[in-house]
């Protein structure tokens, strides 16, 4: 039996000693030759496919060989960390690392090349930009949830008694495959604005030229322009609030709900006392997550009108002075608020998960 075990731990160790190193020459040689780039385009793009795939796959497997050495106590132990780890390198690397040097980079100027302290702070809190900017995101977060969060537990409430329940949620869910971007262009089409007595190429305008009324330059004239923009990201997520919503309605027992119709209780008391209590905790995901969506809306401002007409938002305004003044202080700075702005919501999120043992 020793025998056994000493000749199976050998073939272990020779497998290790020669695995492992032909994995790393696999991972840094196919990154090499991917830097150098001297295939076509098709062929790199196979390449990198095959190469990622069974540089991961031999990473894995090396790391697994390599923990087998430990005694079994300590290879319990170490195994759950050798899966979990490089998933948690790579977000450290995207996430951590950047998050930290724009918190750097916040304090120092434009060109990062000296420091500044608070002063671009002291920006984004004096500047008449980004107090308009910081307005419109505080519109974007009440409204665009609120509407979303509506419609969605509206839609859901009434397509769970109609006979065409599948074909509507189909319908109300279908934005949701299309990109910010995407949408940004179609709603542009929607919202066309041309001169009295031109033709108008817009549906909006031509419906009112149509009625006998005039043009109107929707995302021209601010505060309204804003609300034009939110009603975008509304018709956007809502078919993700009614998804999410509609199953948790699906869970709510019909047995309480009968029996409270039969105790005299009406539909809206039954609503309000039994079925939205039901689906509080769905209801405050679904918010929370449009929350996140609503303080980094950025495609629909840039693709409709670029911030202009008073339609700024910070994630616009952190792109601009990023990208298009090349004034990385202020833009890190943005971008850092916005980090602040959206964590208490990911940690309320990581907290109710929590309760619910989701993890």
């Amino acid at each position: 039996m020793q025998l056994q075990e000493d000749q199976e731990r050998k073939e272990l160790v020779v497998r290790t000693l020669v695995f492992t190193p032909l994995t790393i020459f696999v991972m840094i040689g196919g990154f090499l030759l991917l830097r150098n780039n001297p295939m076509s385009q098709v062929m790199t793009t196979l390449f990198a496919i095959v190469w990622g795939t069974a540089s991961v796959l031999s990473m894995f497997y090396s790391m697994n060989l390599i923990v087998q050495l430990f005694p079994t106590k300590k290879y319990n132990k170490i195994i759950p960390f050798v899966f979990v780890g490089p998933a948690i390198l790579i977000i450290g690397w995207y996430l951590l690392i950047p998050t930290v040097r724009s918190l750097v980079l916040s304090f120092m100027n434009r060109n990062s090349t000296s420091f500044v302290g608070f002063e671009n702070y002291k920006y984004i809190v004096t500047d008449a930009t980004m107090r308009t900017a910081f307005g419109n995101t505080v519109l974007w977060l009440l409204f665009g949830t609120a509407f979303a969060v509506f419609f969605g537990l509206l839609t859901a409430l009434l397509a769970e008694r109609s006979a065409i329940e599948k074909l509507g949620k189909t319908l109300v869910f279908l934005p949701m495959a299309i990109s910010m971007v995407g949408a940004g262009v179609i709603w542009k089409f929607m919202y066309a604005y041309k001169p009295v007595g031109a033709n108008q190429t817009g549906l909006l305008n031509a419906i009112m030229v149509g009625l006998g009324g005039k043009p109107q330059n929707w995302l021209g004239s601010a505060p309204m322009n804003n609300f034009f923009l939110i009603l975008i990201f509304v018709w956007l997520q809502t078919g993700f609030s009614l998804v999410v919503l509609s199953a948790a309605l699906k869970g709510v027992s019909d047995e309480i709900k009968e029996a409270a119709r039969i105790d005299g209780a009406k539909e809206f008391t039954i609503l309000m006392r039994i079925i939205l209590p039901s689906i509080y905790g769905s209801i405050i995901t679904v918010s929370t997550t449009i929350m996140l969506a609503a303080l980094k809306s950025f495609d629909i401002v840039y693709s409709m009108t670029n911030g202009l007409y008073g339609t700024e938002v910070l994630a616009s305004q952190q792109y601009k002075q990023m990208f298009k003044f090349l004034d990385y202080g202020r833009g890190s700075a943005i971008a850092i608020v916005i980090l602040l702005a959206v964590s208490p919501v990911i940690y309320y999120n990581l907290k109710e998960f929590n309760k619910r043992e989701v993890f």
